[in-house]
C-alpha cells in the first residue's frame, strides 16, 4: 500500500477526473500510475533498443514490401 500527498490543485483535478470517468479516485489514480509504468517500461526498452540499432541496417519500404513478399 502507498500513501501519497499529491498538491491540492492536482488532487482537484484528479478527483473532477474520476468522477467524470464514473470511478473512484483509488481507481483513477492506480490506473494513471499503471498507464505511466507501462509508457516509462516502453521508453526504456526504446532507449536500451536505440544504444544497439545500427542504422547501416536499415532498409526502404520497397525493400521491405519485396522481402516479405508483399509485391503484386
Amino acid at each position: 500500500m502507498i500513501a501519497i500527498n499529491l498538491e491540492p490543485e492536482l488532487e482537484k483535478n484528479a478527483i473532477d477526473l474520476a468522477q467524470r470517468k464514473g470511478v473512484s479516485l483509488e481507481v483513477f489514480v492506480r490506473e494513471a500510475i499503471e498507464r505511466m509504468i507501462e509508457e516509462l517500461q516502453d521508453i526504456a526498452l526504446l532507449e536500451e533498443t536505440l544504444k544497439t540499432h545500427d542504422p547501416a541496417k536499415n532498409i526502404s519500404m520497397d525493400q521491405m514490401r519485396r522481402e516479405l513478399g508483399l509485391d503484386a
